[in-house]
């Protein structure tokens, strides 16, 4: 991190801790030493201009891209030897697009992984993915394809879906940037419910209130670095940096 960053305190274990990571694509050095520390139980919200690096590094974290350089530790033990498949049993993920096979129900969706990566009975499978539809409110919708679903519905089933692989941690690569803004509510009401709960999570986000309302640390990024760090009234009502100050008038 940069000088002007700083992470809040907590009596908390670290649930992830990322250290010092490099990443260049090319010329482009993308991530330029990152470091991030996200107590248990609670939730980093990541802001910036697009271009920054923000979904770059979740991508780290979930091992879909490998560092050049520097670490990623879950609950203290470093994940680059780990088997990537196992890492992500442990570490949801949830993308912009949400990539939900066109042929299969919704339980359908949800039980693939069930029964192929954790080895779970069709019947143990279809069960857990009942309860993670009830969980984002679409039980009543597990036997349709998603193509006849909204976009904030098929979203929450992909909620759903890394829900129930029931992971330690959460990322959320922008998660409502690809729906119509009257879709939004529903997903992100999705994820404070999450939090409120008391789940992990990272979240690469453009939704200001949402960061600030749910989040217990927002981290600035750009060009590759956090240029600043702290709890979201400091960021959003504070900053130290004009380019920080830039940033917020241009969006808020």
């Amino acid at each position: 991190m940069s000088a002007a960053t700083t992470s809040p305190p907590s009596t908390r274990g670290v649930a992830v801790a990322v250290r010092d990571i490099h990443l260049a694509f090319g010329s482009n050095r993308v991530l330029r030493g990152v470091d991030l520390d996200v107590p248990a139980a609670s939730t980093a919200c990541v802001i910036g201009p697009s271009g920054s690096g923000k979904s770059t590094l979740l991508r780290v974290v979930n091992r879909l891209i490998e560092p050049e350089r520097g670490d990623v530790l879950l609950d203290g033990r470093s994940v680059l030897a780990d088997n990537p498949d196992a890492l992500r049993q442990r570490v949801g993920m949830v993308f912009q697009h949400f990539n939900l096979f066109p042929h299969k129900s919704v339980r359908g969706n949800i039980t693939l992984g069930l029964t192929r990566l954790k080895g779970l009975r069709k019947d143990e499978a279809a069960e857990l993915a009942l309860h993670h539809l009830d969980r984002v409110g679409l039980a009543h919708k597990a036997d349709v394809r998603p193509g006849n679903l909204s976009g904030g519905q098929q979203q929450r089933v992909a909620i759903a879906r890394a829900l129930a692989m029931e992971p330690e941690v959460m990322l959320f690569d922008e998660a409502t940037s690809a729906l119509d803004p009257e879709l939004v509510k529903g997903v992100l009401a999705t994820m404070a419910d999450l939090a409120a709960e008391g789940m992990t999570m990272i979240v690469v986000t453009h939704e200001m209130g949402f960061a600030r309302s749910v989040a217990e640390q927002v981290l600035f990024m750009d060009h590759g670095q956090v240029i600043e760090a702290g709890h979201p009234d400091q960021v959003f009502d504070a900053p130290r940096t004009e380019r920080l100050r830039r940033f917020l008038s241009q969006v808020l």
